[in-house]
């Protein structure tokens, strides 16, 4: 007797990670678009602990050159291919791997972010903010979705007799 493992997730995992993702595309996207063009025309608060505009023009919104934005775009981008009908439908390993190690990425960064933006920036910015929350809800539905997979039923084949 033979078994094949299916690996099925629930539609609601691939709708909620497709679209939690294409947000991170938009917040993303908007931030790049600013940081390149006008980073005081960000909607957003500029005085008091919310003031965007400190936290995307300090020393720490840049990383080896790169703003912080750019690096969360390609992010977002990746995940959302990750995260897309075709991912999901993917039998290949190395696309689930992906897909795990950029959501563990994901919420390692925010937690580092967070870090800057409350101890190092004294400001927090709400466009970051909504990335931050995005990239945490991708996180746990890519964790659930790793744990309803993994428990996934077993199909059996049937048996071949020999005559």
């Amino acid at each position: 007797m033979t078994t094949e493992r299916t690996r099925t997730v629930p539609g609601w995992i691939t709708t909620a990670s497709l679209a939690l993702s294409m947000l991170a595309v938009g917040l993303t996207t908007y931030l790049t678009v600013t940081h390149y063009t006008d980073p005081g025309a960000l909607a957003c608060p500029d005085t008091g602990i919310v003031n965007c505009t400190l936290v995307t023009t300090s020393s720490w919104s840049e990383v080896f050159g790169a703003p912080v934005a750019l690096l969360g775009l390609v992010w977002a981008v990746t995940m959302a291919a990750a995260c897309s009908p075709w991912g999901w439908r993917s039998e290949a390993r190395w696309v689930d791997t992906l897909r795990m190690v950029l959501a563990t990425a994901g919420a390692v960064t925010v937690v580092y972010l967070v870090y800057i933006e409350l101890f190092r920036v004294d400001a927090i910015c709400l466009w970051c903010t909504g990335v931050h929350l995005t990239a945490v809800a991708l996180f746990g539905v890519i964790l659930v979705a790793r744990a309803v997979s993994r428990s996934s039923t077993v199909r059996q084949a049937k048996p071949r007799h020999s005559t």
